[in-house]
């Protein structure tokens, strides 16, 4: 019997054992190794969700762990699952199990890729923070408006009590409030929510998928990170980001998934130089000769532009975005740099000892503040940053409205940004054609 450690964060990991190895005789996955999200080690895959050959469920441990790990259980193959890393780093974790004995393995969308019986429009992109989560919203509501009764499936964050969210089905706002949805994951469902659109998430994707197709005749995969879809889309949309023309191709697996689409959006190019958007574009046409190329801007709207001008102002962005997204900052500080005379407050000075540790850990991220919030520690951290700051005002950028979460002791601003043609076709019209080109 092969015995197995399945590397991962909470989502490509689990559903890579669902479908590949859950019901197989012939292995033993001994345990997942967790990493790139806080607070998700330390616990187990439930009994319920493993089958009924982990009568006693599967333990999480941290990815630290991993070289102990192998010696003691006498693994034999490391899985890679997770995503958004550097080439480099997927390497170097293949260096630690190679070191101790191991084979070392990705398992390709082939293996893991469900079958559904409506078509599926996927949208994933090469880098977190491109705006895969806006060009998604944008074509369900495109999609809505010719008829499509639209179904929207995101990428797993499992970040609670994994039995309860084996399937999760979203419809209102309460909806998240009942299932106490983290600031992570209401920023990638609430917005939908807000549109009309139902979202559908969990553990195990194959049940997911078979309430999806109940409510819907057509999926859209909202991809989370730069991973490949769950479900074998019949069109493929890639989002790139002109601010960033140099990671096409440089993490995992965001350069597999540029290369397997069909329609590549390059993004912001408002906010890019015209000669790097260019260069992006000559790059991407150069190694996708039949894929389709569109642009697209995210044009960024602060709420109340005279509730902030003159004053000292915090701003928070998309945690994910600064964090293994790699920015300095984002749509926030980009929505107060033209306003007069704002002074835009460093939360280090007064950040609480998880956010702290935050900055330490990601030396590259400017003067805002991350909206990290994968647990109510999270939140409470987040609350005593901004409690502490010199700040008068709040500039929000984080997908959702903080004000519902309540207990916040300053005014909040919101900015806004949304997907935004830059030339014809549009990317509705180019997908309408290829869905039905391969009806």
């Amino acid at each position: 019997m092969q015995r197995i450690v399945i590397c991962g964060a909470a989502g490509r990991d689990f559903h890579n054992f669902n479908t590949v190895y859950r019901a197989d005789p012939s292995v033993r996955v001994v345990a997942f190794t967790a990493t790139q999200i806080p607070g998700i080690d330390a616990r187990h895959y439930p009994a319920s969700l493993a089958g009924p050959l982990y009568p006693e469920g599967i333990p999480i441990v941290p990815e630290a762990d991993l070289e102990s790990l192998c010696q003691r259980e006498q693994v034999q193959t490391v899985v890679f699952a997770y995503s958004d890393v550097s080439h480099a780093d997927v390497m170097h974790l293949a260096s630690r199990a190679l070191a101790v004995g191991c084979n070392y393995t990705l398992l390709g969308p082939h293996a893991t890729m469900l079958k559904s019986r409506v078509p599926v429009l996927a949208i994933s992109a090469v880098r977190t923070g491109c705006g895969k989560s806006q060009t998604a919203r944008h074509l369900a509501q495109a999609l809505k408006a010719r008829g499509k009764r639209v179904a929207v499936v995101r990428h797993p964050m499992p970040y609670g009590d994994l039995a309860q969210q084996q399937v999760q089905a979203f419809h209102t706002l309460a909806d998240l409030d009942a299932a106490h949805c983290t600031i992570e994951e209401r920023e990638e469902y609430e917005p939908h929510l807000a549109a009309g659109h139902a979202v559908f998430a969990g553990v195990d994707y194959a049940a997911v998928l078979a309430q999806a197709q109940a409510h819907s005749d057509l999926i859209i995969w909202d991809g989370g990170n730069n991973d490949f879809p769950f479900f074998q889309p019949r069109v493929h949309v890639v989002v790139c980001d002109a601010l960033r023309p140099d990671q096409l191709t440089t993490h995992h697996p965001g350069e597999a998934v540029l290369r397997m689409a069909d329609i590549v959006v390059i993004n912001k190019v408002d906010a890019a130089p015209a000669a790097e958007v260019a260069r992006l574009q000559a790059n991407v046409a150069r190694l996708l000769p039949k894929a389709d190329i569109v642009r697209a801007a995210s044009p960024v709207q602060l709420d109340s532009p005279h509730l902030v001008a003159g004053r000292r102002v915090l701003v928070v962005e998309d945690g994910p975005t600064l964090t293994h997204g790699g920015m300095a900052a984002g749509a926030g500080l980009r929505a107060v740099q033209g306003l007069s005379a704002v002074t835009v407050v460093d939360p280090r000075d007064q950040a609480a000892p998880a956010i702290a540790a935050l900055f330490a850990r990601y030396p590259h991220i400017g003067p805002v503040l991350p909206a990290m919030g994968y647990s109510a520690q999270n939140l409470s951290a987040l609350r005593a940053t901004i409690h502490a700051s010199r700040a008068e005002v709040v500039v929000a950028a984080t997908p959702i409205d903080l004000v519902r979460l309540g207990g916040f002791d300053k005014p909040i601003v919101r900015v806004r940004y949304h997907y935004a043609d830059c030339g014809t076709p549009t990317l509705a019209e180019l997908v309408a054609q290829r869905l039905e080109a391969q009806a």
